[in-house]
């Protein structure tokens, strides 16, 4: 057997139909589309909440409909958790904005800083940032540190 004599079986290779090349090509005109209607136009596949009538999916479906809104004044904080303060941190030193963003900490430094109680402290340090919470507070003061509150702009505690 030769490379030529190489042959597709009979019935795998088709050829494509050319439609709209004239009325004696057997699809012409209309080109096998009908007469008027959405499948008659171009890019008839129409919109993805388009169901021809009926109810669209996403109306049927009340919960689904604030998916995806973001409110435009809400703050995005950066979390810092205790364990990673105590970790990055020396006894006594000051906790700001700043420094967290030195010790790359921060996520988006533009943003205000929250400091959660998630780890343990054993000794103290100053804590100066835009928000904290309550179990974070009482185990920074318990270990003898301080906290401290600054303002931020567009910042509600």
């Amino acid at each position: 057997m030769k490379l030529h004599d190489l042959v597709p079986d009979e019935g795998a290779k088709k050829k494509r139909k050319r439609v709209g090349r004239g009325i004696a090509a057997g699809q012409g005109k209309t080109a096998g589309r009908g007469t008027k209607g959405q499948g008659a136009r171009s890019g008839e596949e129409g919109h993805l909440y388009r169901q021809g009538g009926n109810l669209p999916f996403y109306r049927r479906l009340p919960f689904m409909r604030g998916v995806g809104f973001t409110p435009p004044n809400r703050v995005e904080y950066n979390e810092v958790n205790i364990r990673q303060l105590v970790e990055k941190f020396a006894p006594n030193s000051e906790v700001t904005p700043e420094a967290l963003a030195e010790k790359n900490l921060l996520h988006k430094p533009k943003n205000p800083v929250v400091v959660l109680g998630k780890g343990e402290i054993d000794f103290p340090l100053v804590v100066r940032v835009h928000r904290i919470s309550a179990g974070a507070k009482a185990k920074i003061e318990a270990a003898g540190g301080r906290v401290e509150l600054i303002a931020a702009e567009n910042v509600e505690s």
